[in-house]
């Protein structure tokens, strides 16, 4: 619930008509499910122009408008209208406003990758003791953040949001916005380099999440990510430590690894056993996250263990399916040299009795040094696999630095689209019952369309 006033005040705006007492019940930037009595701001995204819309919010019965572009003649009884200098900078200051209402802590996570993955376990974690909010999806960005935050009340115990980036100053705005107490860092890697630079650069914008944490301001970071280690030895204030095994005296510390064929189980502490439904070994360190943060809001190992068994893996990030009689692990949700590497250690590891087999879509947005990337992949892919599909320019790349490694040529095929993998993959290589495919690629790459129907 806000008040006009509120919302003045909130996004330096000017009424241009309306009753300053008045109440909203929310806020939404769809005008095609706003509610009765909501706040209506006219976003301009790349496709569209919320300002377009502004009539069928009001006729939707919307109680304020707000939009960087309001004439007089738009005056509606009943209806207030503010004006701002920035409709998108409005809706973060909005959420802002609400997330200051209250004491509830916010646990915030951004990294390279796994993100997804580990808000969702803390949330599944926290959900078995306290009622938690959290971002829907990866709904992590300028948008989706606020919209997540405008949803907290006074029935939530904790909120777990996650931060995503893509160029300098996003995870500094947006942690202005969600002011967390806890703040996580999965990992630092080659992503988004085209804007970030390099490895320093990728560092210094994740890095920026724990300089803006507010009090008791707990940072959990990885001391096995080199870049994160190297910060450790002079980061002041509370933190908690991650990583396998103890040499770097962590708080949190996964030992005994046993791979059980798509599950992993693991020592805590040396003391505490859990299992995750996993391929993916890099899937500990998330755990062991989730578990320090349960930790901090003082659930037993054993109830956290408990939860984490059941766990169960957003989609795109190495699941199991089937398609027809082939059997795929589906990581296509996105790709970076990180986390493409994570995917093919997973692979290699896996015990299957039939062949591997690696569809790989491009990797996006790498920058200058895009290309090398895409080699170096190949070379690890013939590691891994038993035959290489590529789709794309620069996973063709990929293709010849495989057969440089000397990697059977007459086992890779290379192909524009995901179309023409999928008839590649069925129509060529014919994956039978105990072969196991991996379909990874960045995601505008679509490469979900090997095994869809």
């Amino acid at each position: 619930m806000f008040k006009i006033n509120e919302l003045l005040k909130a996004t330096s705006g000017t009424l241009i008509c309306g009753e300053i007492d008045a109440s909203a019940k929310g806020v939404s930037i769809d005008s095609r499910t706003i509610k009765p009595g909501e706040v209506f701001v006219a976003i301009k995204g790349d496709n569209f122009d919320g300002y377009n819309f502004i009539g069928q919010a009001v006729k939707k019965k919307a109680s304020c408008i707000i939009a960087e572009t309001i004439g007089r003649k738009q005056a509606v009884k009943g209806v207030a209208f503010i004006k701002v200098a920035d409709s998108v900078k409005a809706l973060g200051d909005i959420a802002r406003s609400n997330r200051e209402k209250f004491n509830t802590p916010v646990i915030a996570v951004t990294g390279s990758s796994g993100k997804t993955t580990l808000k969702e376990m803390i949330y599944r974690v926290l959900s078995g003791k306290f009622r938690v909010l959290k971002n829907i999806g990866t709904e992590n960005n300028h948008i989706g953040l606020p919209m997540a935050l405008l949803s907290l009340d006074k029935s939530h115990d904790l909120a777990v949001l996650e931060i995503g980036t893509n160029h300098f100053g996003e995870v500094g705005y947006l942690a202005e916005i969600c002011l967390p107490n806890i703040g996580i860092i999965t990992n630092v890697g080659q992503a988004h380099l085209e804007h970030f630079g390099n490895l320093n650069g990728v560092f210094k914008e994740k890095y920026t999440l724990i300089s803006r944490l507010k009090s008791p301001g707990i940072a959990v970071l990885n001391a096995d990510d080199s870049l994160l280690k190297k910060r450790l030895a002079i980061q002041k204030g509370s933190r908690l430590i991650l990583g396998l095994g103890i040499k770097n005296h962590t708080d949190f510390s996964a030992s005994d690894i046993k791979d059980l064929s798509g599950k992993l189980e693991f020592l805590v502490n040396k003391k505490y056993r859990f299992t995750l439904k996993t391929l993916g070994y890099y899937n500990i360190y998330n755990a062991l996250a989730a578990i320090a943060v349960g930790r901090v809001f003082g659930m037993g190992y054993k109830e956290i263990s408990r939860r984490l068994r059941g766990f169960d893996f957003p989609q795109g990030r190495l699941k199991f399916r089937k398609a027809g009689n082939a059997r795929f692990i589906d990581d296509t949700y996105n790709s970076n040299p990180l986390s493409l590497k994570q995917a093919l250690e997973a692979l290699a590891n896996l015990k299957v009795k039939g062949r591997k087999i690696f569809v790989m879509g491009d990797m996006l947005e790498l920058g200058k040094h895009r290309e090398l990337f895409h080699r170096q992949a190949g070379r690890q892919a013939a590691l891994a696999c038993d035959a290489l599909i590529t789709v794309g320019r620069l996973s063709g790349l990929s293709a010849q630095a495989a057969r440089d490694a000397g990697f059977c040529a007459s086992n890779i095929f290379s192909c524009e689209n995901s179309r023409q993998a999928r008839e590649i993959l069925f129509s060529n290589i014919s994956p039978a019952r105990d072969d196991i495919v991996l379909v990874k690629g960045s995601r505008r790459m679509r490469m979900e369309e090997v095994f869809r129907d």
